[in-house]
């Protein structure tokens, strides 16, 4: 199939090597054309092999086609013979099925017939009925009764969720308040060992600056009163201003620096 339509094929010329497909060129100058060369043929006999090859195949391929639809063909036939004789097993089925309807609507217009004494007894069961209909009312009005009583006790049970969210409330606020106690005590713990590094921090300063003091002192008795250093902000009794503790730490804030404003450091 795929070698239809193929021209033959030739050497090429001009010293380049396989074959080229077309008509056989027309020499212009030569004695004539030169003979193939055997592998040349050889070359052309393979690919003549192989189209063979390849249309065999083709013929294959379409034959086995052929086969399976002849097969599909015959199924569709023996289908097509099985609905037929299916067909008039349904309808006979179907008639079948009407003759039966129809007797059974004959039984029972002939039942409706013979029921005609049943009307005396429909007639008691009418009278019993109505008798059973006043006992029903009687007994709607106890169930009616009952209702009510139910619903007081619904309203008496409402209540018990309330008294039970406020016991829950008042433990709540207890364990709030216990919480509460133990963070005071922890604070107030945290506070004084707080307050006790303070007051040794402070000490410690206090110590230092009267060194510094007196080591001033020293080196105004050395220099004189009238020295570069004697007097400090034009007096001599100034030699340091501010209080030893207050000026010392924290300035304006006073002993606690800025936790005076807002409150000692919490861990």
């Amino acid at each position: 199939m795929a070698g239809r339509n193929r021209m033959p094929r030739y050497p090429m010329n001009e010293g380049s090597r396989g074959f080229v497909e077309g008509p056989r060129p027309i020499l212009v100058h030569g004695p004539g054309p030169l003979p193939l060369h055997p592998a040349a043929l050889e070359e052309e006999l393979v690919i003549q092999r192989e189209e063979i090859h390849r249309i065999l195949s083709d013929n294959r391929k379409l034959m086995d086609e052929n086969v399976i639809l002849q097969r599909e063909l015959i199924a569709a036939k023996d289908e097509i013979h099985r609905v037929g004789e299916v067909i008039p097993q349904l309808r006979a089925e179907k008639e079948s099925q009407a003759r039966e309807l129809i007797q059974r609507g004959l039984k029972l217009e002939s039942e409706l017939r013979g029921a005609e004494p049943l009307k005396v007894e429909v007639m008691q069961l009418r009278g019993e009925a109505q008798k059973l209909n006043a006992l029903r009312q009687d007994l709607s009005s106890q169930i009616q009764g009952l209702k009510q009583e139910l619903t007081r006790l619904q309203a008496d049970n409402k209540q018990l969720p309330a008294m039970k969210a406020d016991i829950d409330g008042m433990r709540q606020e207890l364990m709030r308040a216990r919480e509460a106690t133990e963070f005071e005590k922890k604070a107030n713990i945290e506070l004084m060992e707080q307050k006790q590094a303070m007051e040794k921090n402070l000490l410690a300063m206090a110590r230092e600056i009267e060194r510094l003091r007196a080591a001033l002192d020293g080196k105004k008795r050395a220099v004189g009163v009238g020295g570069p250093y004697g007097t400090i902000n034009g007096s001599p009794d100034m030699g340091y201003q501010g209080g030893p503790i207050g000026a010392g730490y924290g300035g304006a804030y006073g002993a606690y620096g800025l936790y005076d404003m807002h409150g000692p450091p919490r861990h």
